[in-house]
């Protein structure tokens, strides 16, 4: 199993939070607000990702299980 980062856009009020502790992961588009890719977070970036997902102020950023790929 690996993790992937999904944002709840309900949720998200653009603090912008996620993109700083995460640049390699979360884009932010012209108003502010994450983009993430659906791809699997590396290993190596797993910890960040964890630490974005705990401060993030309205708590809208979440790490999913998902498949690994023929599995």
């Amino acid at each position: 199993m690996t993790e992937s980062l999904k944002v709840d856009m309900i949720a998200c009020d653009g603090h912008g939070l996620c993109a700083e502790l995460l640049p390699e992961l979360v884009g932010l588009d012209e108003w502010g607000y994450p983009i993430v890719s659906d791809h699997p977070v590396p290993q190596e970036l797993r910890k960040h990702a964890r630490k974005a997902v705990n401060l993030c102020p309205k708590l809208a950023l979440t790490l999913k299980k998902v498949s690994a790929p023929g599995g």
